[in-house]
């Protein structure tokens, strides 16, 4: 794993040379082990790269690597985990290789079939390649965006990058706003692809590559996303077999993504997901494991004994960490640092804790991603699904008409009332006061379509307090309405895995994860959203993913050949942490200084009022707003690490 920086532009070519160590040396976090430039003053091209060694230790194997002609370059962040299979191909086809890495696969593959290569690559990566003989700049992303990669164009001057700092390293780049990005940032808690904070700039989706020649970019997709289509067969197939085969083919990707040549361990949060990759693990190599998991001293958030009972009966030599308010407070601060644009996921506080109490014993670690997105993990699928199936045969028309009726019944009357929509509000809503469920409950009565009510189960900001807090920019539509508009027609839950696995996976799943882990300069592989295993599950029928009112149904059934089932069975917390709490309590101060009325009124983004307003009602325990003011504070912990310079 590494991190990579470039340009290509027919301008100022001093200026570019001379910052490209700059912005390599921000990246250092990503690649501690070393580094590399490569510099072509005629094509007016720059590469930087610094490396996190884990296959080919050896300095033969650094970056950038040029072909054996001198005419390809290419920077590489990621690993194949087919590169020794693709060797073997290319030396049938009369290539030599001088290292054992699989950089010099891709280079030699690139060489071969040009962008077709990217097609035959299994595993996680972005890169860039120039090609002096095409005259052409190459940047490619994997298929489900597990790694990242960052572009600006903008006045004939082109700048690349694994992260948003080290093209923040150019003078030539401007850290202009892109105001349109504020509200989905406020909605999702993130900023959505292609879209970044900052004008002229984006990120790459997943599963394409760009060229930019003669100051043009183009863009092409070189994987698409599995669609849904009704197996034909499954009623013939038995459960038994099922089981089978999904043991089967999550084994042998597990086997793939343990290929290394450096320590390796696990993230066992003691759940269905990262239980069954510690146990494959297991099965492919019997040597002793290293696990790691955190814990909370809030009761209601701990999984630690759980995971605790898990690493015990695999027998894994294994690793825990308690947080509590005051280690939170150690990591917040340094989270505008790690995330360079905003992201407001507070489970990013764990994410990195665990990451670096890993890294302290190995340099490489898989974990139990991605199983939620295809398997109906979620209680939000569940939340919605049961909201659908109870509101549709109810006319919208009335349902919009009790929804303004009830808008003017105070929440003191139904305090100690049952609420008959009440249960299929999602989990995060559990944790919220009468006022907020209710707000929830109305806003899915008022849904005109599916994509309204799931939208309720995930964003921070509503649409209509978005207008009142920021003002009349709105909510630009983009990736969220397209998913849900590619999959008219689908079974409801296969169409929510599939808009999340689009959208909510790598801009906020796997950027969290990527941003924590390399920012301790550890690895993380994610074998559940391996690309075949992705195809493979997408085929499956609905029913034998979530069943009972629940999900995970047949994963669970082949878990169950691996650990008692009363080490697994139990409802589902996710990787949260007690925010609404730790900001009236650990971090009071905190939020009362960065989001005090004077401050917010002196940007001038934010409607003072409103902030001063949510702030008051949740420190008096009034109202939990947990998911707005975390937002809103870790933009300005943005703001202020990145626009005061």
């Amino acid at each position: 794993m590494c991190g990579f920086v470039g340009f290509r532009s027919d301008k100022d070519f001093q200026s570019l040379r001379d910052a490209l160590p700059l912005g390599t040396r921000e990246l250092r976090h990503r690649g501690p082990d070393d580094a590399g430039l490569f510099l072509d003053e005629v094509a007016g091209v720059g590469l930087g790269h610094r490396r996190l060694s884990i296959i080919d230790l050896s300095r033969e194997a650094r970056q950038p690597m040029a072909s054996a002609d001198g005419e390809i370059h290419v920077v590489y962040n990621g690993e194949l985990y087919n590169f020794k299979r693709l060797r073997a191909d290319l030396e049938k086809l009369g290539h030599s290789f001088r290292t054992k890495s699989d950089t010099e696969v891709i280079l030699e593959a690139y060489v071969q079939w040009g962008s077709g290569c990217f097609r035959k690559f299994l595993g996680m990566f972005s890169l860039a390649i120039w090609d002096r003989r095409r005259e052409v700049l190459l940047l490619a992303r994997d298929r489900l965006g597990i790694k990242p990669i960052y572009y600006h164009f903008k006045d004939n001057t082109f700048l690349f990058a694994s992260e948003l700092k080290a093209l923040m390293a150019f003078p030539f780049f401007q850290r202009n706003l892109e105001l349109s990005s504020i509200p989905l940032f406020l909605h999702y808690q993130y900023v959505p692809t292609p879209g970044t904070v900052f004008r002229d700039t984006f990120k790459l989706p997943p599963g394409q590559f760009l060229e930019f020649e003669s100051g043009e970019i183009r863009t092409f997709t070189y994987w698409a996303h599995p669609s849904w289509k009704r197996e034909e067969t499954e009623e013939r197939v038995s459960e038994n077999d099922r089981i089978e085969d999904l043991d089967r083919v999550l084994t042998a990707v597990v086997r793939d993504h343990m290929v290394s040549d450096v320590p390796l361990g696990a993230l066992l949060s003691g759940g269905i997901d990262s239980s069954l990759v510690v146990a494959l693990m297991q099965k492919v190599d019997s040597a002793p494991l290293r696990t790691f998991s955190l814990g909370f001293r809030e009761h209601s958030y701990d999984e630690a004994p759980f995971a605790a009972k898990v690493a015990k009966y695999l027998g894994t030599d294994h690793y825990e960490l308690y947080l509590g308010p005051a280690g939170a407070l150690d990591v917040i601060p340094r989270l505008a640092e790690i995330y360079d644009e905003p992201f407001a996921d507070s489970s990013a506080i764990p994410t990195f804790l665990i990451c670096q109490l890993a890294r302290s014993k190995v340099t490489v670690a898989l974990s139990g991603d991605g199983g939620d997105e295809q398997f109906a993990g979620y209680v939000r699928y569940w939340s919605t699904k049961a909201a659908v199936d109870a509101l549709q045969h109810i006319p919208l028309r009335l349902r919009q008409a009790a929804a303004r009726a009830l808008c003017e019944v105070p929440v003191r009357w139904i305090e100690r009332s049952y609420l008959p929509l009440y249960q299929f509000l999602p989990q995060r809503f559990q944790v919220m006061n009468l006022s907020n469920k209710w707000a929830g409950i109305l806003d899915i009565l008022r849904a005109v379509r599916t994509s309204d009510i799931y939208r309720v189960t995930i964003c921070q900001w509503p649409e209509n307090e978005i207008d009142q807090i920021f003002g009349a920019i709105g909510l630009r539509r983009g990736q969220y309405e397209e998913a849900f508009g590619a999959t008219e027609g689908w079974p409801l839950l296969t169409r929510l895995m599939w808009v999340d696995q689009k959208t909510y996976l790598p801009d906020a799943m796997l950027t969290k994860v990527d941003r924590a882990s390399m920012s301790v300069g550890l690895e993380v592989r994610v074998p559940l959203l391996d690309h075949r295993f992705l195809e493979y599950t997408s085929a499956l029928p609905e029913n034998i993913k979530y069943r009972g009112g629940k999900g995970k149904y047949l994963l669970k059934k082949v878990l169950a050949r691996y650990l008692p089932v009363a080490l697994f069975e139990r409802p589902k917390k996710g990787f949260g942490v007690p925010l609404g709490e730790w900001l009236r309590t650990g971090l009071r101060e905190l939020l009362l200084d960065h989001l005090s009325f004077d401050r917010i009124k002196k940007e001038g983004l934010f409607d003072p009022a409103t902030v001063e307003r949510k702030v008051r009602e949740h420190l008096a325990a009034k109202a939990n707003h947990q998911y707005q003011l975390w937002p809103l504070l870790v933009w300005e912990m943005w703001r202020e690490r990145w626009l005061s310079q």
